[in-house]
Parts: C-alpha cells; structure tokens; sequence
C-alpha cells in the first residue's frame, strides 16, 4: 500500500529499506527476514493499485519484482 507522507504511522517492527522518489519505503520485519536476501525491484505500470493504495486513481500502480542477490553481492552486503 502506498500512503501519503505522514500517514503511516512507522512501529517498531518496520524496517526502513530506502527511498523511492525522495519517500521513506518501508516493509515489516517479518516480511524483512524473508526477503532480506533479495534485491527487490519496484517500477510504476499501467493498471489500478490497491483499493485504498495512493496511486489508485492515477490509472497506475506499483510492480515489486525481485531476484536473488549473487553470493558476490550477498557478501559485499553482509559487510555493510
């Protein structure tokens, strides 16, 4: 879901994963531990979003791909 800034309120168990067009994008911690070996990919397409979801009347939505990191940038990352 995509609110806008300010309306969602962050806990203790979501982990800030970056910015997406200067946003804080945030996903749960649970949700973390699985895809935390995981590159995730986020563009805008055609189609409706969420029902609720910020881009909803826009006539766009969010598309998450992913892949697996390679074990070379799995252990660059795990020095970070």
């Amino acid at each position: 879901m995509c609110y806008p800034r300010g309306e969602f309120l962050i806990g203790g168990q979501d982990v800030l994963l970056g910015d997406i067009g200067g946003c804080p994008f945030y996903i749960g911690a649970a949700q973390f531990e699985y895809w935390q070996q995981t590159q995730l990919i986020i563009d805008v397409v055609p189609g409706r979003g969420g029902m609720f979801s910020l881009e909803g009347p826009e006539g766009k939505r969010f598309l998450t791909r992913s892949r697996l990191y390679s074990d070379e940038e799995w252990a660059i990352i795990r020095i970070l």
